[in-house]
């Protein structure tokens, strides 16, 4: 909101210079965004807070102001008066409030014979320097009142509105009006099904022409034009939750609705109508109806506040002397009074106050919100730095040790942790979730694009990707530890509800480079293989992988697999279930992602793999390092294609030598002088004894029993060098 410097000393005698006051409410929690001098003088961008409605108004920052510097708020206090024998208002127009749950208060004052001409030039000013452009002397008051107390109004055009009626209901099926900026706008969905609550309009006559969207913004039909000779004044209030709702669908965002939907000051109509009354009659003269209508349906008493110095001292952990909190409250409007029975003592630390909640401050509602007013006020940097003490001690969730481990391996790769928003669109959310998972739909959504929670990491992890990518980042390695969510589909099972479960993973996604070029060594590009290698990094913390061929339809045909935890499945056991899922993005959805380049992602499921890890860290037995060397001995293998390293592996092991301390493989071959319908690899096995150097006889009788194995379960012939 602009604040005008000047117009802001019509209601406090501030001496304090504009930056000086900016940083001094910026402290008091109004922050100030900038402070423009110009030809209207300074004016204070002040950002206000979505609570705080009672100060998107000159009246409610002066108040502010006054509490801060403990200066005098001048009142406003208009009083227009009728001429001696005017007729009554109450006789020139009738207001019904059909709609009570939607408009709390109605308020309507009549102004006969005015003259509508352009503004003066200090009420041009003042409205050019809070960013609004002037349309007339009446119009202008209207905004100029709502820019000065921050509640809004408005005039009708009164020999436009039909039977000199006005009547507040909610919308019915396929109403539209043609509002004041010249749009056409429909209020309702459809004919068959209304908003929920409905929208706010404002009717005239019999209720059936709509001439304003209540809270938002008014009707073409009855607006002031320079042939106006009759002003009818319009204050409300409206709900605040009905308010953001009209928004929403209308996509129409106005001044009006902004401060009606923080939720606007219920007892501010009577005294903005009659300040905008007094100055229509400065301004543009007429006849003022004695009397105002006034429809109050939603009138509630004042709500009482205790607030206690033991409550102040446990929460701040330091003192407020009484007459602070006096003074900042009763500043503010809260009018405390003391009610202890050590009322005359100073200090004591059985005070206790009462408060009156002001009309102003809906969201003042318990102690602790009357403490945050005395602290801001009295000044935050005058309270130690403290911690407070501690009720229990500290202790960490049952898997943090893993949860660390598993990110410091991560980091040490180079990947980098993010954080994202669980909620995603519907459609993109499709493309990743497994079957027989239904999505977790959210009852009031943000937005269209964030209507379900994530059934899969993968969504928003390949979201991610794509944000890099579209910001020139080419080269990303990225992980996020979180949670997804489904509805588990229990279709078909009488008397069972729909249960939701959500889901600890890891995701990862990488893409671009793996290495970049050097001075001695060329860029290369991140494939399958180097995201197996992390993942196999990551094995070791929890007692190795098993990879399986297979995938969901969003992975590559030729470049995923599924994930399993050694672990978990016993010799001789055929299978457990899947920790998760490892590929390259099949390139039909990195065609809807608009992702130019190779994507690889993967997700684990973490509860299995935490449980993993504390089972490696349990069986863990520390061995002295060993006295005799090892040997490595290389074996260039000629596979049938589709044969499997793991198989290789597998039967290598199945062996049962105990010198065997490892199995790798080193290269892959494809091309000259490879028999059709096989390739070559290079395996690389590694002796170690703990008991004595290994002779090369041993070595040779390991070896031959290690191809006649792979000769006879794989078909492996021995590649001649």
């Amino acid at each position: 909101m602009k604040v005008v410097y000047n117009w802001l000393k019509d209601f406090v005698d501030v001496a304090a210079a504009p930056e000086q006051l900016a940083s001094r409410l910026a402290l008091s929690g109004t922050n100030i965004a900038s402070v423009e001098n110009g030809a209207h003088g300074a004016v204070l961008d002040a950002e206000v807070s979505s609570n705080r409605p009672d100060c998107l108004g000159h009246y409610g920052i002066a108040r502010e102001v006054g509490a801060i510097y403990r200066l005098p708020l001048k009142h406003v206090a208009p009083k227009p008066q009728p001429p001696e024998g005017s007729a009554k208002a109450g006789d020139a127009v009738k207001v019904e409030i059909q709609a009570p749950e939607l408009c709390a208060r109605f308020t309507a004052r009549v102004i006969r014979s005015v003259k509508i001409q352009p503004s003066p030039k200090w009420l041009k000013d003042r409205l050019e320097a809070s960013g609004v452009a002037s349309i007339n002397n009446v119009v202008d008051v209207s905004n100029y009142v709502m820019l000065e107390l921050g509640h809004p109004l408005h005039t009708f055009d009164y020999d436009k509105v039909r039977n000199h009626t006005l009547i507040v209901r909610s919308t019915q099926p396929r109403e539209k009006i043609k509002t004041l900026d010249g749009v056409e706008r429909q209020l309702t969905p459809d004919k068959d099904r209304q908003l929920d609550s409905g929208i706010c309009v404002v009717c005239d006559g019999d209720g059936s022409r709509a001439v304003g969207i209540g809270g938002v913004m008014g009707g073409a039909e009855t607006e002031i034009s320079f042939s106006t000779k009759n002003v009818l004044i319009e204050c409300a209030w409206f709900d605040p939750n009905a308010i953001r709702r009209a928004t929403r669908f209308l996509k129409l965002h106005t001044e009006a609705s902004t401060r009606f939907g923080r939720g606007a000051d219920p007892e501010m109509p009577a005294l903005a109508s009659r300040r905008c009354a007094e100055l229509v009659l400065q301004l543009a003269g007429g006849e003022l109806l004695a009397g105002v209508v006034d429809v109050f349906p939603g009138k509630r008493a004042p709500k009482k506040i205790r607030l206690t110095r033991a409550e102040i001292l446990r929460v701040m952990g330091a003192n407020v002397p009484d007459k602070e909190i006096e003074a900042s409250l009763g500043a503010l409007g809260f009018a405390p009074v003391r009610i202890d029975h050590n009322r005359g003592a100073e200090g004591s630390l059985l005070a206790a106050w009462e408060c009156t909640q002001p009309s102003w401050r809906a969201e003042v509602e318990r102690e602790i919100d009357l403490i945050e007013e005395v602290a801001r006020i009295y000044g935050l940097d005058k309270f130690p730095p403290r911690l407070p003490a501690a009720r229990q001690g500290a202790q960490r969730l049952p898997d943090s040790e893993f949860e660390k481990s598993l990110r410091e391996r991560l980091i040490g790769l180079g990947y980098r942790e993010i954080l994202t928003i669980p909620h995603v669109a519907e459609e993109r959310d499709a493309l990743f979730r497994p079957a027989g998972a239904a999505p977790a739909r959210l009852s009031n959504p943000l937005s269209e694009e964030a209507g379900v929670l994530r059934s899969s990491g993968i969504v928003t992890m390949a979201a991610a990707i794509e944000w890099n990518l579209n910001h020139g980042q080419r080269n990303a390695r990225l992980f996020e530890i979180c949670r997804h969510y489904r509805l588990k589909d229990l279709a078909g099972k009488a008397g069972e509800k729909i249960e939701a479960v959500e889901t600890r993973v890891l995701t990862i996604g990488a893409t671009g480079e793996a290495r970049e070029k050097s001075l001695y060594d060329a860029a290369r590009e991140f494939s399958f293989g180097d995201l197996k290698g992390d993942l196999d990094s990551l094995a070791q913390l929890c007692g190795g992988f098993l990879w399986k061929q297979g995938g969901p339809g969003w992975l590559h045909a030729a470049k995923h697999g599924i994930i399993h935890l050694k672990s978990a499945i016993p010799s001789g056991a055929g299978s457990s279930p899947a920790l998760g899922v490892a590929g390259q993005l099949a390139r039909r959805v990195a065609e809807k992602l608009k992702l130019r380049q190779d994507v690889f992602l993967a997700e684990l499921e973490l509860d299995p793999l935490y449980t993993a890890m504390r089972a490696e860290k349990e069986a863990r037995r520390y061995e002295p390092l060993p006295r005799f060397p090892a040997v490595e001995r290389d074996f260039s293998l000629f596979l049938a294609d589709g044969t499997q390293f793991s198989e290789v592996a597998k039967t290598i092991q199945s062996l049962g030598f105990g010198e065997i301390i490892s199995v790798e493989a080193t290269d892959l071959f494809r091309g000259k002088n490879v028999p059709a319908g096989k390739y070559s690899l290079l395996v690389r096995v590694t002796f170690q004894s703990r008991e004595a150097t290994l002779t090369e006889a041993q070595i040779a009788d390991y070896s031959g029993k290690i191809v006649a194995a792979l000769e006879k379960h794989l078909g492996a012939q021995l590649r001649a060098s």
